[in-house]
């Protein structure tokens, strides 16, 4: 089993988690943001992954150091769970319609972390707590400590939920084929320099 704990403490946040990446899509989280805590519920529910989290965060001042910490906790978490990259398929991808919405995610595990979110999000905010330009910043903060790229961009939608809802399956989804053991080469690091890390 890929599995990691993470704990990161900050004058902003106070985060810790367990994570199985070969889990069947249970999950405990509480951020103390509820949109927040539905969209990794449905990324780990679709990517398969076993998440449990908590997270005491800054709510009083607005969803930002908690939203990017929880990217930068959670993206560590696969990145230490996934040690060498050894075996993994590397490349992952998925075109996600959400009732009206349509996104397409795709990502690469290379070893460089950078994050292009192209989507057209009607509304500043989600509810009363999450502000919608967060899921550009939860995104590359993922990116940037997995080491991974990764694109979403918007195809269609006029919800400003269903959008960000086609972002997290989707991006569960290509994850999860991202992260499979490649049966054909289980010990091999998917890269012609030899490492990824």
């Amino acid at each position: 089993m890929r599995k990691a704990e993470v704990t990161r403490n900050t004058s902003e946040t106070k985060i810790q988690l367990q994570l199985a990446v070969d889990g069947t899509g249970q999950q405990k989280i509480k951020t103390g943001v509820g949109f927040l805590d539905h969209m990794l519920e449905l990324f780990t529910r679709h990517g398969r992954f076993d998440l449990e989290l908590v997270c005491d965060g800054d709510i009083e001042v607005d969803a930002h150091h908690t939203t990017e910490d929880v990217g930068i906790a959670i993206g560590r978490a696969f990145s230490e769970a996934l040690g060498e990259r050894r075996g993994i398929k590397r490349y992952g991808s998925m075109m996600l319609p959400m009732d009206e919405a349509l996104v397409v995610t795709a990502l690469d595990i290379s070893g460089r972390g950078m994050a292009v979110v192209e989507l057209d999000i009607p509304t500043e905010k989600i509810g009363q707590q999450f502000d919608t330009e967060l899921v550009e910043e939860f995104f590359i903060a993922f990116a940037r400590e997995l080491g991974a790229t990764i694109h979403l961009h918007q195809i269609a939608g006029k919800n400003s939920h269903h959008i960000v809802e086609a972002c997290f399956k989707g991006f569960g989804r290509a994850l999860g084929e991202a992260v499979t053991i490649n049966q054909a080469a289980p010990d091999e690091i998917p890269s012609t320099k030899g490492t990824i890390i």
